[in-house]
């Protein structure tokens, strides 16, 4: 397996341009089984998760072309309708094709998903909506299994915010016949670029982005050309290494409204922040002051930068508290901090951050996607080597990283076992 090599400190200089997003494009590429024709995706990352879901609607019969960042979809001779466990128990995302057959194909068979183990993540919400839209389900030896006639629209309301859940419905809903409300739905700028592909298919979907979506079902689905929003975590991963490591860079092709709340929690500690429509300028020089977060649902503080973000909190003055609401287990990085030389303590889903530490380079290892790049952050920040191994984890959701951060001056190196 791959390891990555860095040598810190380091400061970050230049400009860094953002790939597309990983959790837009995966429900993307799963709402192209609603229609047939060749639909035109452009801006889609390179990165091991899409090439996962790639390998699961070949083998549904899906026709796929891929250059580049342009992936061109068929949907027109889907041959078969179950996602085998084989395919998809490396990323939880998988789930997303179910809503998409179940509505087009009226059958579905699919695995429970894996991924990170950051915590549980149960679908309940998703079969019980899938339930109320007319949906036979039951679960056999570890697989969703899904039929129904026809799709009918009703009125659903999610007990708590489940991205995912609100994606899959709101493709199967578009199918059904007459109306569905959603209420609870999760607020995901994802959710809305989803949400504005299938318009653009000829969907009826209003209230994205907000906690009550409605879909006015439709007899079918055509092709279309659609390009990938940019990646906000990525985007807010360099947010926070620039502040951590110091220095100044330009994240461009990204939409900076999307990362308030990061931005004001780093403005807050004294971090200097400047915006333009689609571009963030972050220079990090001097003492910043102690921080509370806590983790929420879209708008508030993502908990994809809760990893990161702990990393810079140990190097500020004073005693941070970072709450992580969302994921139960999404601690695991602590313990790879903590051999680093970082001052933390964990009670509950609570971690004390006691700051100014001086982190030293140590091998270390990544246990998940997010705290993949908090390893990253550390690495810039302490003296010494580095040496982060289980990086596919990173591959699964990060855009080649380690080239972007060598053009920022970083000491960065891959050792490659295998081509990726």
């Amino acid at each position: 397996m791959d390891k990555i090599l860095i040598y810190g400190p380091s400061r970050l200089h230049g400009t860094v341009s953002i790939s597309g997003a990983k959790n837009a494009a995966l429900p993307i590429l799963a709402a192209t089984l609603l229609s047939s024709g060749w639909n035109e995706l452009n801006n889609v990352p390179d990165l091991k998760d899409i090439d996962t879901i790639i390998v699961l609607l070949k083998h549904l019969g899906v026709q796929i072309e891929k250059k580049g960042r342009q992936v061109m979809v068929n949907a027109n001779r889907v041959e078969r309708y179950d996602a085998p466990y084989e395919l998809v128990k490396t990323m939880r995302a998988s789930i997303l094709v179910l809503g998409p057959l179940l509505a087009r194909f009226s059958q579905a068979r699919v695995s429970l998903p894996g991924g990170c183990a950051i915590g549980e993540r149960p679908i309940n919400f998703h079969l019980q909506a899938l339930k109320k839209l007319g949906a036979d389900i039951h679960i056999e030896q570890g697989y969703v299994c899904a039929t129904a006639k026809q799709l009918v629209g009703a009125h659903i309301s999610f007990e708590m915010p489940t991205v995912t859940g609100t994606e899959n419905i709101m493709m199967a809903a578009s199918l059904a016949k007459g109306t569905t409300i959603m209420d609870g739905a999760a607020r995901e700028p994802e959710i809305e670029d989803l949400a504005a592909l299938l318009n653009k298919m000829g969907a009826k979907i209003t209230g994205a982005g907000t906690s009550r979506i409605t879909i006015e079902g439709v007899s079918e689905l055509k092709a279309t050309s659609y390009s990938v929003m940019p990646d906000r975590i990525e985007a807010g991963t360099f947010l926070i290494a620039a502040a951590a490591a110091g220095g100044q860079i330009e994240i461009e092709n990204c939409h900076p409204a999307h990362l308030n709340t990061a931005i004001e929690k780093l403005k807050s500690a004294g971090v200097k922040i400047s915006t333009t429509e689609n571009a963030i300028i972050v220079s990090a020089d001097g003492s910043f002051h102690s921080l509370h977060i806590e983790t929420a649902p879209y708008p508030g503080f993502p908990t994809d930068l809760q990893a990161q973000m702990m990393v810079f909190l140990s190097q500020i003055s004073g005693e941070s508290q970072l709450v992580e609401n969302i994921f139960e287990n999404r601690f695991n990085h602590v313990a790879e901090l903590r051999r680093m030389g970082a001052y933390i303590q964990v009670k509950g889903k609570t971690a004390w951050i006691k700051g100014r530490a001086s982190l030293s380079g140590a091998p270390v290892m990544a246990t998940d996607l997010r705290a993949s790049a908090s390893l990253i952050i550390a690495g810039l920040v302490a003296r010494g080597k580095t040496e982060i191994s289980r990086v596919y984890h990173l591959d699964r959701g990060y855009e080649y990283l380690d080239e972007k951060l060598l053009k920022l001056g970083v000491r960065i190196e891959r050792l490659r076992t295998k081509e990726r």
